[in-house]
Parts: structure tokens; sequence; C-alpha cells
């Protein structure tokens, strides 16, 4: 009756116009007619094609109004970029030489952590990020066997929400060694074990970032071709520039002789940078030459590797002989290069996002997992006849480069001074952060990321899983530091690997390196070089956080020994 009665609304106009008269028409050229009959074709054949048309233009309103445009996700998507070993100030954004354009549009359209912290580690942090948990409560630092049955994963928290889940590259979570069946993702593509997907480098082509890029953007086209009404989260996870340092020479190209004069000139460089972009105020930590992972190769085993340019520890430029600073010096053109082509790789998945039309509701975020690494060991040969850098040869980074790559901060990968945990945290949401390009002083640590993602989604970390209650989250979500920097900045975080601990309340810090070792007290406010250890001048605060240490490191402890009660059905 709808149909009937909108037709009829449409055509009476037309019929009323006609007033049942005769009217001339016109005639085609070379025939003739009667008026009559003309007439009498407008009035009958013309009021035909009338109420044709007016059923056609009702049928289509009908047919728009039933079938609704492509549907775009009411979520925001989520893109989580993950890098290995990169240092606080490598990036541009953060006062860095080398050049990464699109890390650097991902901070003028979003916001900086100045900080922000991880876990010191590669698995420890991946195992926090993905499960909101500190690797200690999960049985990850030290690894003991798979994660607790009460734990899950962010994609479990995501699925039901709606999202598809994708992980392409790095994965590392060992105490759930399948991104799919462990870890609750759609697909993956993973660079590590059980399924070591990814092809080898051969020849002089491009670090593994690329096709680890062309999987991200291989999932996402089918994303949009198969799920556009769905919103996704894609966990993206770069190995560069962790060891060992492989770059092509088109890479390379840019930074010869930019790292000639050293790593004392380039941690000043780099200290005025930060200072500049109000980043840190800091005095600069000066080396310490003692310091270097325990697992690193011996003097006389890197002499016989590497030959006479290797330099096992953080010593003063000045004091390396002239081939020591050739060989070094070209070590970080080649990490410089691997830094630049992975940005290349992050803009082609930025890209692609865009390509989508979702580039306005996805949330971004990039951080590392750890500082910069002092690591110099080979766990596979090294060719020194190839070039420098290509497949088949296996350097590492070392102390000295790695101290000036978490300028302006203290140690490196491992410790849990700040060199160590320290790391770059951008985010960028077109459609939810009005901020742009501003900094957020707030800390925070990668065990938020989970609760932040979730209460973007809206969604409640509802404690039951696998029919167990889970402990609740230690992590906050970042969302009101995101807004207006107003997150709480007396809270209390932990930090443990391999017998260097930490724990940061306030502005206040407490820190010890290695087994035994006495703990050490700063005030990062006006000391984040960790340069002044008040240890002895404020006795009942060094005894008052490191009760609380203990507190978490016996709660963790205890929860990962123990099963958490079951649920108890009504």
């Amino acid at each position: 009756m709808s149909l009937i009665f909108r037709t009829v609304s449409l055509a009476l106009p037309f019929f009323l116009w006609t007033d049942g008269r005769p009217r001339r028409g016109r005639f085609r050229k070379g025939r003739a007619a009667a008026p009559d009959k003309v007439s009498g074709c407008f009035r009958g054949t013309g009021m035909l094609w009338l109420l044709v048309l007016a059923i056609g233009v009702t049928t289509a309103q009908q047919v728009c109004a039933l079938t609704p445009a492509r549907e775009e996700p009411a979520l925001p998507s989520f893109l989580v970029i993950l890098v290995d070993d990169m240092g606080f100030s490598d990036a541009g954004c953060y006062g860095g030489e080398i050049s990464t354009p699109a890390i650097d549009g991902l901070a003028d359209e979003g916001v900086r952590f100045t900080q922000f912290y991880s876990n010191g580690r590669c698995w420890p942090s991946r195992a926090t990020l993905m499960s909101g948990y500190y690797a200690q409560e999960i049985r990850s630092d030290p690894p003991q066997g798979n994660i607790p049955s009460w734990a899950r994963l962010l994609p479990h928290y995501l699925k039901p929400l709606g999202y598809r889940s994708y992980h392409a590259g790095k994965w590392h979570v060992i105490g759930a060694p399948d991104p799919v069946d462990d870890g609750g993702f759609d697909l993956s593509y993973n660079l590590g074990p059980p399924k070591r997907t990814a092809p080898p480098v051969k020849g002089d082509q491009t670090h593994i970032s690329a096709p680890v890029a062309d999987a991200a953007i291989g999932f996402l086209k089918e994303h949009e071709r198969e799920h556009p009404a769905d919103p996704f989260f894609l966990y993206l996870c770069f190995t560069a520039p962790h060891h060992p340092l492989h770059a092509s020479e088109e890479d390379i190209t840019p930074y010869r002789g930019r790292y000639d004069a050293g790593w004392d000139v380039l941690r000043t460089e780099r200290l005025q940078a930060l200072r500049a972009l109000g980043i840190a105020d800091n005095d600069l930590p000066p080396l310490e030459p003692d310091t270097f992972p325990a697992w690193n190769m011996s003097e006389e085993e890197l002499l016989d590797e590497y030959g006479p340019g290797e330099v096992a520890r953080a010593v003063p430029w000045e004091s390396l002989t002239a081939e020591q600073r050739d060989f070094q010096a070209r070590k970080m053109e080649i990490y410089a290069g691997m830094i630049t082509r992975m940005d290349h790789e992050i803009d082609r998945v930025l890209e692609q996002v865009r390509a989508m039309g979702a580039e306005e509701n996805t949330v971004v975020i990039f951080a590392s997992d750890n500082g910069s690494s002092a690591e110099l060991r080979l766990p596979v040969p090294h060719d020194k006849n190839r070039r420098m850098g290509a497949p088949g040869t296996f350097l590492c980074l070392g102390p000295g480069w790695a101290s000036a790559s978490n300028t302006p901060f203290r140690l490196h990968k491992s410790f849990v001074h700040e060199g160590g945990v320290a790391t770059p945290l951008i985010v960028r949401w077109p459609a939810g952060l009005k901020a742009r390009g501003g900094l957020r002083n707030t800390p925070g640590h990668l065990v938020d990321l989970l609760p932040t993602i979730l209460e973007i989604a809206g969604a409640e970390p509802i404690p039951e899983w696998n029919g167990l209650l889970a402990p609740a989250l230690p992590g906050q979500s970042l969302l009101p530091v995101l807004e207006n920097d107003s997150g709480d900045a007396q809270r209390e975080i932990y930090f443990h690997h391999m017998d260097n601990r930490a724990l940061r309340v306030g502005d206040w810090k407490l820190v010890a390196r290695g087994a035994g070792s006495p703990w050490e007290l700063y005030h990062l406010k006006t000391d984040r070089g960790e340069q002044h250890d008040l240890a002895g001048t404020e006795p009942e605060k060094l005894h008052e956080l490191a009760a609380l240490w203990q507190k978490h490191e016996d709660d963790y402890l205890a929860q990962a020994r123990q099963s958490v009660p079951a649920l108890q059905k009504p």
C-alpha cells in the first residue's frame, strides 16, 4: 500500500497538469498525424510513462533504504608497532640524527611519552605487552614453561568485541609459543619458532623488515576485502635494529662518514637535541667500561672472530686506534641504515591503513622492547671476507654505540637502569586524540598498554578465563594521560631481570645491578641520568622502597607458583 500511495502521489501532479484536454505534441521530421491522435498519444502513453517513472523512482528509493552503503567499523582499530633493541634517542623525534620520517610523522600527529618503560629485555617485555601482567606474574622471567591457565593474551580480550587480530614479525612470547594457537591471533607471519615462515634474506637484499611489512599489508588487504565492517588489531613486530647488523648498500650510503667523529660526540649532539625538544634535561652520564652483558665474548674471542677493529668496552673514542675507529663507525652506519629501512616499511603499512580509509579511527602505538644492546655475541659464523652488513656477516652494535643510542641515560639492554628500560612511546589516534605533537611526562610501562587498549575499545577486563579467576591487572589505562597528561604520577612501577632490579615510585627510583649488589637511590626529577646516589643520605626512603619492591616480588612469584581458585558456580 505504501508503494501504491507514493506512486499515485508522484503521478497525480502530472495528470492534473494535462487537465484532461488534448495537447498538441511535436512531430518527428517527415511524419504527420492528426492532432487528436497525437494528443491522445500524449494522454495515453505519456501518462503510462509517468506512472512507470514514478514507480521506478519510488522503488529506487526503497532499494537504497534497504541496501546501506559500505559499513565502517564503529570501534577503533589498533596498530601496535614494536621494534627490537632500538635506543631511546635513535628516532629523529627523540633527538636522533637517523632519518625516521614515518616515526616522526606519528609523533607530529600524536603524542610522545618522555618517561615510558619496558622490562629491559625482549621476551619479558613482549610477554607483558601481550598479557597485561608483569613477566614474573606469568612465569615468563625467568621462563618456566607455559603461562598460567588463568592468563590470556590481548586478542582473547578483543575477539568477543568483533576484532580480527593479525601478527607479523617477531613473537618471542616464550610462555605462549604459537601466536595463533596460544595467542588468539587469526593470522600470523611468525619469524620465530615454532613456525618460522619468513624467507631468508639472500644476496644484497634489504633487511627482513621488508617481508614483515609485506605480510602485514597482505593481512590488511585481506581484512578490507573479507571483513570490512570489523575492527582490526595488527601487532607489527620488526626485528630491527637487533643484531646481526644487516643493511643494503643503498640504505647505508646516506650515513657514510656520519659517525666518524665517534660515540662521545654523538652523545653530546643527541643530548642537545633532547634538551631542545623538551624531552630531557639531565646531565650526560659517563661511559661505564666495566659494565656489559656477562655473556659477551672475551676480548681474545673478539680478536679471533672480527680482527683488531672490534672493541669490547665502552671506552672514550679518543682511546681507540685508527683501525678500531673505522670499524666501529662502519657498524653504526649499518645500524642507522637498518632503522631507516624499517621506518620506510612502517610507512608502507601506514599507507595501506590510509588506503583502506581506516587512518582516522586507527590507534597507532609505537614502542621499543628495551634499550639499545651492548651485546657482543656470535651464535652463528661471521664471514670476515664479505661486506660489513651483508648476509653471512654477524656484527653487533656493542657497548660504545649502545651507550650513544640510549642517550641521555645510563647503561643498556638487560640492565634496569634508565638506559636499559626507558623506551620511546608514541600514540596517534586522529579520531580520538586532539593533541598534536605534544609530550606526556607521566610515567608509564608496557604493562599499561593492554588496559589502555581495552578502555579505548570499551571493553571490561572480565577476570574469568578457562574457568578460573585471573588476578587483577597491575597496569593502568593511559587514556587520561593521552588526553591531558593527568595520570597517576605516584604509582609503583616494578622491574626485575637477571638479578637487576628496580622500583619507581613518583620521582624516586630504587635500583640495583647484579646479584648481591646494594640498592642505589635516585631522584629522577633532578637526576634521570642516575649519577647522584642518595642511598646514604635518604636511608628511610631507601628502606621504604626496598620493602615495597620485596612485596611486589613476593606477591608476583607466589602468584606464578600457585593456581588461582576456580570460579564458584551458582
